[in-house]
């Protein structure tokens, strides 16, 4: 082979991570353009309208799936490029939906939601296979930190487009997801393939060469050793386990954990806020959902502050503990408005807004952030693959349901009964994560299985004392 040229491991970082940037602004672009949508195609079917919304998150069911699958037979490398590829083509053809072409647009965003799923699975992947041990935690912290950076970009790119004419401030907004999917592209064509790719396709000496990038020159030997000795037992494991190995006895506990987090992320209604808020702020407000485009912006600011906030809590508190608080205050959010309106009947409608601000501050260094540490530590190796995979297609599940299920929900109930319903949801997940969930903390991968194979009749793993 070509001797490839040294690439610096802050390269491969920044750009390993940069699909969340349009993963995020794809998340976050359509609270801002769905309010110049609806007044553009005169687009009142809630139906309809959460369609367009969630059709991003139904595509990224199946492209979170068929990523995992690919990415073994092409590499991460490659799927990547192609991901970035049918982002940008997939955002242009969105800009350039015919008038009133709704089923147009549903169709482009669910070719779009291939890509965003791709990326959703991937960038993680690529992200753990070429960090060091030490860095893993911390690295998985500046992917959500992308994903919230992203989703802030969108929010201000319609806030500064909001003035142009209604039919050209959504196109704009939804085509210009092209820009940072060339960025992306340009960054990976440098990037090298992982090392774990390249030893399961017998390449070792690329690997060699690759891990020198990003590993001290002492401890390359070892970590080539360390990840066939991996892809072997992976290997032995794939043949011996089936999709029914999830839930057997052995592994069912710890399956059930990961995955339930994972639904819990999005079925606690989080989305609803990041997709509808400047509509929320009409409904709540009266004046004109394109006036509201600042609290978006708001929201982006929250997400990025508690995605740094917790890069810097991650390894002082609990996993459990930062799940149960996040929870409590974010159910507490949702519950409260119901409560103070009937109560007090003419409370000041903005009260709502408020108390979803509140939401998304403990959101973003809870659950967003630790759904996706905890599923990477509490699978066992054997059915790690498939476990990971279902986990991500319930996560899907839950975003795209939200996302639909929402603005049905609102033409037929109050938003405070909406976000209720939500707030029980939170209560749900907290008892959940306090009976179901085990502590991962300070504990290896081998004392986590351990813990669950043998949870049948015991409390979950003690809690750490750092």
């Amino acid at each position: 082979m070509d001797k490839q040229k040294k690439v610096s491991s802050k390269f491969i970082f920044f750009f390993g991570s940069f699909g969340g940037i349009l993963f995020g602004y794809d998340i976050g672009v359509m609270t801002g353009a769905l309010p110049f949508l609806k007044t553009d195609w005169g687009l009142t079917n809630a139906t309809l309208v959460g369609w367009v919304t969630s059709a991003v998150m139904f595509g990224a069911i199946f492209g979170a799936a068929i990523a995992g699958q690919l990415a073994d037979r092409l590499g991460r490398r490659r799927m990547i490029l192609m991901s970035s590829l049918i982002f940008a083509i997939g955002s242009i053809l969105c800009g350039f939906s015919p008038n009133n072409g709704t089923y147009y647009l549903i169709g482009m965003r669910i070719f779009l939601g291939l890509a965003v799923g791709a990326a959703s699975a991937l960038v993680p992947a690529y992200m753990s296979e070429m960090a060091p041990a030490r860095l893993r935690g911390s690295l998985s912290g500046i992917n959500q930190t992308m994903i919230v950076s992203g989703m802030l970009i969108s929010y201000i790119v319609d806030y500064v487009l909001k003035d142009l004419p209604e039919y050209l401030s959504w196109r704009l907004m939804l085509g210009l997801a092209a820009v940072p999917a060339i960025i992306l592209f340009l960054g990976v064509v440098k990037l090298p393939e992982s090392p774990r790719f390249l030893i399961k396709a017998d390449r070792l000496d690329e690997a060699r060469q690759v891990l020198s990038f990003v590993r001290k020159p002492d401890e390359v030997d070892a970590e080539v050793k360390a990840i066939q000795a991996t892809a072997q037992t992976e290997a032995s494991n794939l043949e011996k386990t089936s999709w029914s190995t999830l839930f057997n006895g052995k592994y069912r506990y710890l399956v059930i954990a990961g995955v339930g987090v994972a639904a819990f992320q999005q079925f606690q209604g989080a989305n609803a806020i990041f997709y509808y808020i400047p509509l929320i702020v009409e409904k709540a407000t009266g004046s004109a959902a394109s006036s509201a485009l600042m609290w978006p912006i708001v929201q982006g600011v929250l997400l990025v502050l508690g995605s740094l906030l917790y890069i810097w809590i991650a390894e002082k508190f609990n996993r459990r503990t930062l799940l149960m608080l996040g929870g409590s205050v974010m159910a507490l959010s949702f519950l409260l408005p119901a409560v103070i309106n009937s109560l007090v009947p003419n409370a000041s409608p903005m009260m709502i807004v408020v108390f979803l601000s509140i939401y998304v501050a403990f959101y973003s260094f809870t659950w967003a952030p630790l759904t996706w540490v905890l599923v990477g530590e509490v699978f066992p190796l054997a059915v790690r693959g498939r476990a990971s995979g279902l986990a991500s297609s319930f996560n899907w599940i839950g975003s795209w349901a939200v996302g639909l299920l929402f603005p049905i929900m609102t033409a037929s109930m109050s938003q405070e009964a909406v976000f209720a319903v939500f707030g029980v949801i939170c209560v749900l997940g907290v008892l959940f994560v306090r009976f179901c969930v085990p502590e991962t903390r300070g504990h290896s991968l081998e004392e986590i299985e351990a813990a669950g194979t043998n949870h049948h009749k015991q409390a979950p793993v003690q809690q750490t004392s750092h």
